[in-house]
């Protein structure tokens, strides 16, 4: 089984989501922000991509959560 499908990705990718849409983020600022197009955001939150983790911090950083805190989650 492909990482990208289990249960703990999908976990990690619908929080980084609702918190994008909590902040009132559209993709393309949050593409902006990162310097990357819209698409990269919409394939990652559509699991299309995958994130590596230095994109997970990034992402994080900008949406003002503490990777740990997901990390976490994934227990």
């Amino acid at each position: 089984m492909s990482s990208i499908y289990s249960d703990e990705y999908q976990l990690v990718i619908k929080i980084l989501r609702n918190a994008r849409r909590e902040r009132g983020l559209t993709q393309a600022a949050v593409a902006s922000q990162l310097g990357k197009k819209q698409s990269f955001v919409a394939k990652v939150e559509g699991g299309e991509r995958r994130l590596d983790i230095v994109e997970f911090v990034h992402i994080c950083r900008l949406l003002a959560i503490d990777p740990c805190v997901i990390l976490n989650e994934m227990k």
